[in-house]
Parts: structure tokens; C-alpha cells; sequence
């Protein structure tokens, strides 16, 4: 959509709010600072962000304070809605398109599912942008951009991390079966360190994740590092570990302020972050860029947002914006 386009559908609804940071907008100087501070003087827009959230997992309570910071700055309407099924979540974008907002940014965690509404958008002429999850997907799908970590490149620097920290066996545990991201994340740490063995769990049921992570420990007691996916399941992991009796260590994908703490007591190793924060926050900017000025970031390339690591010997850098929950 283009701005002269979007000007005739809002223009009568234009809100002149003050500032906007150096993406754009006439700056307020009554304006405060911090996060969020000063709006853009650009027409108010809608933007749907539909996600693959599952109850509970705090990662997208990362993900979408990202988003909102840059909607209160950009003068956007949120719409934010999320389905763990895959067809939910794609009727979700098929109704952001039918209710014509300006632009949608979504994850793809199983991509063949939500191709259909996506180029459904596409033909509508509302600009789509991807994040998390279905970063060898998008650009086959009208996509016009992709924020993330590759997830097995990530993997791949997990594994070299087990290798230098001495482990033997390890298992990887995908919360989330078809799941194109994780899958990728646990195939990439088998291909640097090729004694692991993949381990599905049901994410919608930590009670049953902590029993089958622990009678998977019982069973194999040479298992001596879990690979968890996310912080939730990797807090989960420290309990099994209790529980089986067993002296494994545990590493993980992503962070929370409840993980934070878990590093610094050692019960966690190191965590892998893709900062979901910095995810929905480009998501929702990017759009702005586009429709405003024609911008498209990444030049058809995935614009990476990690990974890096988390331990005990940096966990003081992030633990502040950890525990104010923007990493």
C-alpha cells in the first residue's frame, strides 16, 4: 500500500501526537525519553501481528512488548492475536486481511498452513513481514521481509558450545512437533555435536513435560546436558533433573527474567538469545517504514537478530532489561 493510499483511507483520522525517534516523524521536543516516548505525526494505521504463541510460554511477552513499543511510537494500531494450531492462526491473518488493516507481520512456524492467507494479503495489497519462525519459507510466500535468528545456525553454535563444554550425550527437546524453527534448532546442534538425540514433549502440558524429560533421564542415565528450546521448558528441565536424581546440566534457547536468575545460580549453563524483544519491535517498525517511505529492510536477505550467548560471564549486561521484561 502506498502512502498516498493510505492517506485517502485514514487521512480524516490523522493524529498529531509529537515525536518519533530517527525511523521517521516530526519530532516533539516536550516529549520524554525512555522507550515508547514521542509518537510519529504520520496517519494513524492498523497492524495485525498474529503469532504462534501457546499459553504460558513468556517468550511472546517479550515478542509483543517489542511490538507495542514501536506501534505507541509509530502511531499504530496493535492488533495482536495468536493460535499454537497452525489453521487457527492462519484464519487469524485471513481476517486481518478481511478487516483491511495496513499491514500484517506474522510467524510461520509450519509454513504450508498459512501460505494460503498470506498471499491472500499479498493480493490484497497489505504489505507482510515475518519474524521467528519460517525463515527458509518467506520469501516464497510474498513476504517482503524476515526477522530472526536462523535457527540452525543457531543450533549449530549450540552444539559447538556442548563440544567445548565437555559434554558427552545430550538431549534436545522440541516443545512443539512440526515446528519448522525448532526443528532446525535441534538439527543444527546435531550436526556439531552428533551425540544428541531429539526428545518431542506436548509444550501445552508442563506437567507432563517435566515427567517425560525425567523418565527420559531415568532411562539413560548417560544423558549429561538437556538442550531446551525455551525458558519455560528449560526451568521445567532443572525440576526433571531433581526429580530423576541425575547430575545432568541444562542449556537453552531463549531467556526470561525467571531464567536470568537460573544463571546466575548456575542452575542454567547458557542460554541462546535471538532477542524476541528487538523481533516484534522491527516487525511493527518495518511496516511503518514501508508504508511511510517505501522501505524494505534486508535486501530480500533475513535480517538476524541472534544468536548470541547468555552465562555467568555476561548475564550482568541483560539481567536489568531481563527483569524489565524487554529481554
Amino acid at each position: 500500500m502506498t502512502l498516498s493510499r493510505l492517506v485517502a483511507v485514514v487521512g480524516a483520522g490523522v493524529l498529531v501526537l509529537g515525536a518519533c525517534s530517527s525511523t521517521g516523524g516530526k519530532p516533539d521536543s516536550s516529549s520524554g525519553g525512555g522507550m515508547g516516548a514521542g509518537t510519529a505525526d504520520t496517519p494513524r494505521m492498523k497492524v495485525a501481528m498474529i503469532t504462534h504463541e501457546a499459553p504460558g510460554d513468556s517468550f511472546w511477552d517479550l515478542v509483543r512488548k517489542g511490538a507495542e513499543t514501536a506501534a505507541k511510537k509509530d502511531n499504530i494500531e496493535l492488533l495482536y492475536s495468536s493460535d499454537p494450531e497452525a489453521p487457527n492462526q492462519a484464519n487469524h491473518v485471513q481476517s486481518a486481511v478481511d478487516s483491511g488493516v495496513h499491514g500484517i507481520a506474522v510467524t510461520l512456524a509450519k509454513p504450508d498452513a498459512m501460505r494460503p492467507a498470506v498471499r491472500n494479503a499479498a493480493a490484497k495489497n497489505i504489505p507482510v513481514v515475518a519474524f521467528n519462525a519460517g525463515q527458509d519459507a518467506w520469501q516464497g510466500m510474498g513476504v517482503l521481509e524476515y526477522f530472526g535468528q536462523d535457527g540452525f545456525i543457531a543450533g549449530k553454535e549450540a552444539g559447538k558450545r556442548l563440544a567445548d563444554d565437555g559434554a558427552n550425550r545430550a538431549i534436545c527437546v522440541i516443545h512443539e512437533q512440526g515446528h519448522v524453527d525448532l526443528e532446525a534448532r535441534c538439527a543444527g546442534v546435531k550436526n556439531t555435536f552428533p551425540a544428541v538425540e531429539t526428545l518431542n514433549v506436548n509444550g501445552k502440558d508442563m506437567p507432563s513435560v517435566e515427567s517425560t524429560i525425567t523418565a527420559k533421564l531415568q532411562q539413560d542415565p548417560s544423558i549429561d546436558t538437556i538442550v531446551a528450546l525455551g525458558a519455560p521448558f528449560a526451568l521445567t528441565s532443572v525440576q526433571s533433573v531433581r526429580n530423576a536424581g541425575s547430575s545432568a546440566k541444562v542449556a537453552t534457547f531463549d531467556t526470561n527474567a525467571e531464567l536470568v536468575s537460573a544463571i546466575e545460580s548456575g542452575d542454567i549453563q547458557w542460554a541462546v538469545d535471538q532477542q524476541p524483544f528487538l523481533q516484534g519491535y522491527l516487525a511493527v517498525d518495518s511496516l511503518w517504514l514501508y508504508l511511510n517511505n517505501g522501505n524494505v529492510i534486508g535486501g530480500n536477505q533475513p535480517t538476524l537478530t541472534g544468536p548470541s550467548f547468555i552465562d555467568r560471564s555476561n548475564i550482568g549486561a541483560v539481567a536489568e532489561y531481563a527483569r524489565a521484561g524487554t529481554r
